[in-house]
């Protein structure tokens, strides 16, 4: 069964973009539609713009590796989940991450949709940002789980390309985290939010 879409998310917290029809349960919480950034990188990478004062380099696919966090149940929109993306850097040098990462979820293949679920972008990450060599900045994969009755799709991994570069990093998907296939959606409950820097 299909959901409504009740509400407006605030865009600090941005993570929802809720489905049509109805359900018992309450519906995800809602966001602005996905936001293209500036210059986006091949394979549905982030861009952004770094100040021009700075002459840090982007960091690339080879400067990280990607960890992926444990899901985290919405308090205020039942059956959506936030998952942490983090990007550490294993290089001795500090990198500009900043933007909005592809990420494309893969699992079986869908007689619909395909294997692939790409997911759409919401650009209210940091505008610019510096990792130094060691450290983390992450982004929130928030994704729509399917409620009774409505068809049940799980990932397998995810594939990420940094912001501003053409190569992915791939992470495995939790296997008791299915993902409602909403491909073709105008506001979908599934989608991934800029970059945003750890604390210290």
């Amino acid at each position: 069964m299909k959901r409504i879409l009740v509400g407006i998310g605030t865009a600090a917290g941005a993570f929802a973009l809720a489905a049509c029809g109805t359900s018992t349960a309450a519906a995800p919480a809602a966001a602005p539609a996905p936001v293209a950034d500036s210059a986006p990188a091949a394979g549905g990478a982030g861009g952004g713009v770094a100040p021009a004062s700075t002459k840090t380099p982007r960091c690339t696919t080879a400067d990280l590796e990607v960890l992926l966090g444990k899901p985290a149940e919405k308090n205020d929109a039942p059956g959506q989940y936030d998952i942490p993306l983090t990007f550490r850097n294993t290089t001795d040098h500090t990198c500009g991450l900043y933007g909005v990462p592809g990420v494309d979820l893969v699992g079986p293949d869908d007689a619909t949709f395909g294997a692939v679920y790409h997911l759409p972008r919401i650009n209210n990450g940091v505008k610019y940002n510096e990792v130094t060599a060691g450290t983390t900045a992450s982004a929130t994969i928030t994704v729509l789980k399917p409620a009774d009755g409505e068809p049940t799709w799980t990932p397998t991994h995810l594939n990420t390309i940094p912001p501003g570069s053409t190569q992915p990093l791939t992470a495995d998907w939790p296997s008791d985290l299915p993902v409602l296939r909403q491909d073709a959606a105008t506001h979908p409950g599934s989608y991934v939010n800029g970059i945003l820097a750890d604390p210290a």
